[in-house]
């Protein structure tokens, strides 16, 4: 078995390397610190054609793979960890989504400003009453004339105060049947977007209400019935999570390794103390054994959707690889890993976030439980009498 990238793959990451060093190593530090999204790096992605790799030409995108993907926000995470969530937005998560199911008028519409850089499209699937038990969102859409009214809210959606165009999840009915998902835009009548609230790591969201919405049905993405496909493109997210996850505990390692080469303590360099080293052993072999679960679920995903296991496995990897990472190498520099005039204090809360967002790490082991015992364990409590 051949565990090296193929020449294609490898020429497109040195190809991302080059541009990543050249136009966002500078401004890294700041960007990170700022809560706003970076409109000019998401046009200049754009440009240099990292947003739709893995999209089809016909749709706008670059005909390329979901590898080519997974590398490109890797690379760009090493140089610039905040723009790795520029190259996530214009590849992974709803857009994603959204190509894999939306009608060719829905993507002649839409997709040209979000592959532009010029807009952004949120998801919004968490509700106050249903994070992880998804299946239980309370939003509906109701039939009227030849449209919908949406009435509910969701929160925690990521880029939900910037995104001019949101992929909410819906309830038309009773039961898992009847889940589907309809395309708002904002400024819709009878939807509000909330003040921006921050999470830990500094990003910002903001509550979504939906007061008698009313969305025509050439809004529609995916009717009753829709809701395995819409999980089926939700992995596609997870490999961005993944991805991130894993390439911001290597830029953190990277980082700590420059440290403890160059630091002095009693007069000797940090690597040269035992403790330390070993430190370093077990990080660099949890980075390397992640990345090779998040590669085969990339490779398994390059003509179709990869599947839930896989995606399972290499989110639950990369999470919990790159938290350590990124936490030992924080502890390694001391003061200066935990101060904000160095960018792993923010890897440290940025990693941690995602092994929340898009399957809490705990769901995730349930899920790769169901696959080894090829059955579902269902998490409700019984139904008595």
């Amino acid at each position: 078995m051949n565990f090296e990238l193929s020449p294609d793959d490898q020429a497109f990451a040195d190809a991302v390397a080059r541009f990543a060093r050249a136009k966002l190593a500078g401004g890294a530090l700041e960007r990170a610190h700022s809560p706003s999204y970076p409109w000019e790096v998401a046009r200049m992605l754009s440009e240099q054609g990292l947003f739709g790799i893995a999209f089809s030409q016909a749709d706008g995108g670059q005909g390329g793979t979901l590898m080519q993907a997974v590398l490109a926000i890797q690379e760009v995470a090493l140089v610039c960890p905040k723009s790795a969530d520029i190259v996530q937005a214009g590849n992974f998560g709803p857009i994603r989504t959204m190509v894999e199911y939306a009608t060719n008028e829905q993507k002649q519409r839409f997709l040209p400003d979000l592959l532009g850089g010029r807009k952004l499209i949120s998801l919004g699937m968490t509700e106050p009453d249903a994070g992880s038990a998804v299946t239980e969102l309370r939003t509906s859409a109701t039939a009227d004339g030849d449209g919908y009214l949406i009435n509910g809210s969701k929160i925690f959606s990521t880029h939900s105060p910037e995104a001019e165009l949101f992929l909410v999840y819906v309830r038309f009915g009773p039961g898992l049947e009847n889940i589907g998902s309809v395309l708002i835009e904002k400024g819709t009548p009878g939807f509000t977007v909330g003040k921006p609230a921050s999470f830990m790591n500094g990003e910002q969201w903001s509550q979504l209400y939906f007061e008698n919405a009313r969305v025509p049905a050439s809004n529609l993405l995916l009717g009753p019935g829709g809701f395995k496909k819409q999980i089926a493109g939700f992995n596609v997210e997870r490999l961005g999570n993944a991805s991130r996850s894993l390439a911001l505990g290597r830029h953190s390692f990277n980082i700590a390794r420059e440290h403890a080469l160059n630091r002095k303590q009693f007069g000797r360099p940090l690597c040269e103390f035992q403790g330390l080293q070993w430190k370093f052993a077990d990080m660099h072999m949890r980075l390397e054994q992640a990345q090779l679960l998040l590669y085969k679920a990339a490779m398994e995903g390059e003509h179709d959707l990869p599947s839930a296991q896989s995606t399972a496995m290499a989110k639950l990897a990369c999470n919990e690889a790159g938290w350590f990472v990124a936490n030992e190498a924080l502890q390694v520099m001391g003061g200066m890993g935990f101060s904000q005039e160095s960018i792993v204090e923010y890897c440290v809360r940025r990693i941690r976030g995602w092994m929340i967002a898009g399957g809490s790490i705990e769901m995730l082991k349930n899920r790769i439980a169901e696959g080894v015992f090829e059955r579902s364990f269902p998490q409700r409590a019984p139904k008595v009498g």
